[in-house]
């Protein structure tokens, strides 16, 4: 076979693609810990003090009772 310019270019941009995508994970990996240790970082600032520590931890619970309540009505187990 012969390489004139159009495979060599075909093949060249298929090694961009490959290497593009073997880079994506690290990507998606630095992206989800950023975004929760910006979230969660505020928060455990806030847990220093004692009146704000209560109020977040009744409002993770109220979140998570509420989720709670939805997914078993949404899924149509009785809730009484």
């Amino acid at each position: 076979m012969r390489y004139n310019f159009i495979n060599i270019f075909i093949i060249f941009n298929m090694y961009n693609f490959w290497e593009n995508i073997i880079k994506f994970p690290k990507f998606i990996i630095s992206v989800f810990v950023g975004f929760f240790l910006t979230t969660i970082y505020p928060i455990f600032k806030l847990l220093k003090n004692k009146r704000t520590s209560y109020l977040i931890g009744t409002t993770i619970a109220l979140v998570l009772l509420l989720i709670y309540i939805t997914l078993k009505l949404m899924l149509g187990y009785s809730y009484m």
